[in-house]
């Protein structure tokens, strides 16, 4: 007698293997396509001069060396990479300030939800609104932080049309919703904590700051890797709040990388796709240093 199992399909056989690939097979092939594909074919393109209309001309790697004199002349090249690492490291203070944040929503206390409520509310906002906002707050003439400051007498603070404020002005704005999203991803790692560790925590004298140090936040890694990962993006992308609030002035101070290749690329600079490829190439560089980094941290840290 032959065997039953040898003549079902090969479908019935490994249905259970086959099935999640299947539900996961839109979602991957979406993420080639509109990912994968494109960051390959920036590449490419930073190879060539081209101005988004006629014939490519291959010109090899001219145009990251052109980036690398206009960086040598301090010129804007110079200025969108500096202040992209300014960007970068203030805006990680997004994580320890969601740290805390959530760290007091978690508490058991009257109102509690209405103070969540109100954490929460600069994340659904869209960037335009909050780069609206805080514009009409800088305003020299009527804005309130200047208000506040004559207050104690200081004179007003043209925050966003000086050359030495700007950029902080901007990263402040940022702060606000990227420290909400900081405390939701959180909140729910903390929802997650082990209580029978804090307890056991408890037992053996740790409070406060202890407690926190080495009970809760290394039950919080997954959390706080998600947090590193979106902030460093984030900060490295920053496009939409420039824009907004400076369109990269007064006098080009306030622009990063990604404004700045928008303008070579898209804007009166002639329209160098090759040359604003090179500088997505260079920020995408620069952001997988920085994930790729924090990627071999927590492998190290899982392996010991």
């Amino acid at each position: 007698m032959s065997d039953p199992t040898l003549s079902r399909s090969f479908w019935h056989r490994n249905q259970q293997t086959l099935a999640p690939w299947l539900f996961l097979a839109p979602g991957i092939l979406f993420f080639v396509f509109y990912v994968v594909y494109p960051v390959f074919q920036s590449f490419n393109l930073s190879l060539y001069e081209w101005d988004g209309l006629g014939a490519k001309e291959y010109v090899g790697l001219r145009n990251y060396e052109d980036l690398y004199y206009e960086y040598i002349d301090r010129d804007a090249f110079y200025t969108a990479l500096k202040n992209n690492v300014i960007w970068l490291f203030l805006y990680l203070l997004a994580i320890p300030a969601g740290l805390f944040i959530a760290l007091f929503l978690n508490q058991t206390v009257t109102g509690i939800r209405l103070y969540k409520s109100l954490f929460f509310f600069p994340f659904v906002i869209s960037q335009v609104v909050v780069g609206l906002v805080f514009t009409w707050f800088y305003d020299p003439a009527f804005g309130f932080l200047n208000v506040f400051l004559g207050w104690f007498g200081a004179g007003p603070i043209n925050m966003l049309g000086d050359e030495k404020y700007v950029t902080y002005g901007v990263i402040i704005a940022g702060l606000w919703p990227q420290t909400a999203y900081c405390m939701i991803l959180y909140l729910t790692g903390l929802n997650a904590v082990n209580p029978e560790q804090i307890e056991a925590g408890r037992l053996d004298g740790a409070k406060g700051l202890r407690m926190l140090w080495h009970v809760v936040l290394p039950q919080l890694r997954p959390a706080t890797f998600i947090a590193f990962v979106v902030t460093i993006i984030g900060a490295l992308r920053s496009f939409d709040l420039i824009s907004i609030m400076t369109s990269g002035g007064p006098f080009g101070s306030s622009r990063v990388l990604a404004y700045y290749m928008f303008e070579v690329a898209l804007s009166e600079y002639g329209f160098r796709m090759g040359y604003g490829a090179a500088i997505a190439v260079v920020l995408f560089g620069i952001m997988m240093v920085f994930i790729a980094y924090f990627l071999w941290s927590m492998y190290r840290e899982e392996k010991r």
